[in-house]
C-alpha cells in the first residue's frame, strides 16, 4: 500500500509515517517546514522530504493521503488528490481503519491524557502484553510515539478533542470508536474552536456515544460535570467510575495506600494519583492483575514534560510541566507545594495556546496561582503575532489571575534577568508551558537560577 502524508512534519504525523514504513508500506510525505525532532526522526528512517508543496507528489497510484492539521484547505497537493479521487484521511480516521480488528482503548479528557496513556503502556509492557499505541509525548521506554503492527490485538490511543484536519472539523476522539474509553475530566479548552463551555462539553457527550455497543466507559467520579454527563447518557455500555486513592508523603516520597499496603511512587501530586487510579481501572478491564499493576507502577517515572525534573542543587529543585490550562496550572502548582511544603515556589507559566491568549478566556485563570509565592507569566511576542492575538498588558494579567504580585515577561531576556537576580535559597522553580519558551534550553535557565 502506498500512502502520502501532507504535512508529514507534525508530531503524530511523522511518527505515524514511520510506523507505516516499519509495517512495510510505501510512504512519502511533504511539508513546508520540518523542525526537530521530526527532522532527525524522518531522516533516520529515510523519509525526510525536500521542503515545499508540489502537486507532482500526488499520482493516481497513491492508495491514501493522510492530511495533517498544519496544511491549509487550499494546499496544492490536497487539491490534486481531490482531483484524482485519491482517498483522503485525517490521521485519526486512518488509525481507526488500521485498527478495526483490534480492541481499541481511547484515553480522553481535558487533562492527564498523556500520563494515563503512558501508565497503561508502561504496565502492559512490564507484563509482556503485545499492543499497538498512539501517545502524545515521547516516552523513555518506547522508541516512537506510534506503533502499528499487523498482529498486536490491542491498540492504546491518546484521544485528543481538537479538530481532525483542515477539511474534517470533527474532534479526533470522535473517530476512534473505542471498546474501552476513559474520560479524566472536563475543563474548558480550545476556545478558538469551542466558543462556549457547553459546546465543549457536547464533544464529550458525543465521545461517549461513539463507544462500541457493550463497550466500557471509565470516568472520573470526582468531576461533577462529567458525573452529570454519565448519568444522562442512555447508551448500552458499562460505566465504571474511579476516585483519587488515599496517599501520604514521607521524606519527599509519595506513598499510595492500597489493600496490599503502601506503594512508593516516583511521581507525585494529587492529579497524578488520580491518573494512576484511572490507568488502574482501565488495566483491570484489560485483565491485568492488581498485584502486577502495583509492582509496575513503582517503576513509572512519568511522561516527558509532565512534572519532569530538570535540575537541582543542595537546596532547590527545578521542574517543568506541560500545564497550560487553568486546571492543569493550579494542579501542578499545588503538587509542588504539597511535595515540598517548606519551600517557596517560583512559578512561570507561558501563555502559548489560542485559548490562553484569548482575552475572553483569561479570567478562567483567576486564582490558579495563589499558592505560588512568586507567580510570573511569559508571553512570546512572536507567537502573539503568529496567532494574530491582541497584546495583553501586565495590568490585565494581574486582574485576570487575581494576583497583584504577578510578574510579566514579554521577552526571554527579561525572564533570564529575573532568574539571574533571584536568590534561590529556600525556593523551587516550576516552568509551565505547552510551548517551548521561544526555544530556550530550560536546563541552562535552571542553572542561572540555581547557581550564581
Amino acid at each position: 500500500m502506498r500512502v502520502h502524508f501532507i504535512a508529514i512534519g507534525g508530531s503524530i504525523m511523522h511518527n505515524l509515517a514511520i510506523a507505516l514504513a516499519k509495517k512495510g508500506y510505501m510512504v512519502s510525505g511533504s511539508d513546508d517546514h520540518i523542525y526537530e525532532p521530526s527532522r532527525t526522526n524522518l531522516a533516520n528512517e529515510g523519509l525526510l522530504p525536500e521542503p515545499g508543496w508540489d502537486p507532482a507528489h500526488i499520482t493516481a497510484d497513491i492508495d491514501a493521503v493522510v492530511l495533517g492539521m498544519h496544511a491549509k484547505a487550499d494546499n496544492p497537493e490536497l487539491l490534486k488528490a481531490k482531483e484524482l479521487g485519491v482517498r483522503i484521511y485525517s490521521y485519526p480516521e486512518f488509525i481507526y481503519e488500521q485498527t478495526m480488528d483490534k480492541t481499541r482503548v481511547v484515553i480522553g479528557g481535558s487533562h492527564g491524557k498523556t500520563t494515563i496513556t503512558s501508565i497503561i503502556m508502561h504496565v502492559l509492557k512490564s507484563i509482556g502484553r503485545d499492543f499497538d499505541y498512539l501517545v502524545g509525548a515521547k516516552l523513555d521506554e518506547f522508541e516512537y510515539m506510534v506503533r502499528l503492527t499487523k498482529d498486536a490485538p490491542l491498540m492504546i490511543i491518546e484521544g485528543d478533542e481538537y479538530l481532525a484536519s483542515p477539511i474534517d472539523q470533527r474532534p479526533k476522539f470522535h473517530l476512534y470508536r473505542p471498546h474501552i474509553a476513559l474520560i479524566s475530566g472536563i475543563a474548558w479548552d480550545h476556545v478558538n474552536v469551542f466558543p462556549t463551555f457547553e459546546n465543549y462539553v457536547t464533544q464529550f457527550r458525543l465521545f461517549i456515544k461513539s463507544i462500541e455497543p457493550k463497550g466500557t466507559l471509565v470516568y472520573n467520579k470526582e468531576d461533577k460535570r462529567l458525573q452529570e454527563l454519565v448519568l444522562e447518557d442512555q447508551s448500552k455500555i458499562n460505566k465504571h467510575g474511579y476516585r483519587t486513592p488515599e496517599y501520604t508523603i514521607n521524606k519527599g516520597i509519595t506513598y499510595m495506600h492500597t489493600h496490599l499496603g503502601d506503594i512508593p511512587l516516583q511521581v507525585f501530586g494529587r492529579h497524578n494519583l488520580s491518573n494512576i487510579a484511572a490507568a488502574f481501572t482501565v488495566c483491570e478491564w484489560l485483565g491485568v492483575e492488581r498485584e502486577a499493576f502495583y509492582e509496575a507502577i513503582k517503576q513509572f517515572k512519568g511522561a516527558s514534560r509532565r512534572l519532569e525534573y530538570v535540575a537541582s542543587n543542595n537546596d532547590s529543585v527545578v521542574y517543568q510541566d506541560f500545564a497550560h490550562t487553568p486546571t492543569k496550572l493550579k494542579a501542578s502548582i499545588h503538587a509542588l507545594k504539597e511535595q515540598f511544603p517548606g519551600k517557596a515556589l517560583v512559578a512561570i507559566i507561558e501563555l502559548h495556546t489560542y485559548s490562553s491568549l484569548n482575552k475572553a478566556y483569561l479570567n478562567e485563570y483567576m486564582d490558579t496561582m495563589q499558592e505560588a509565592e512568586y507567580p510570573a507569566v511569559f508571553i512570546n511576542q512572536e507567537g502573539l503575532k503568529q496567532k494574530n492575538a491582541e497584546a495583553i498588558s501586565e495590568d490585565a494579567l494581574k486582574k485576570a489571575f487575581n494576583q497583584p504580585n504577578l510578574i510579566y515577561f514579554n521577552s526571554i531576556d527579561g525572564m533570564k534577568q529575573y532568574l539571574v537576580e533571584m536568590d534561590p535559597a529556600g525556593k523551587n522553580l516550576l516552568f509551565m508551558s505547552s510551548g517551548n519558551y521561544g526555544g530556550v534550553n530550560l536546563v541552562n535557565f535552571a542553572d542561572k537560577f540555581l547557581y550564581k
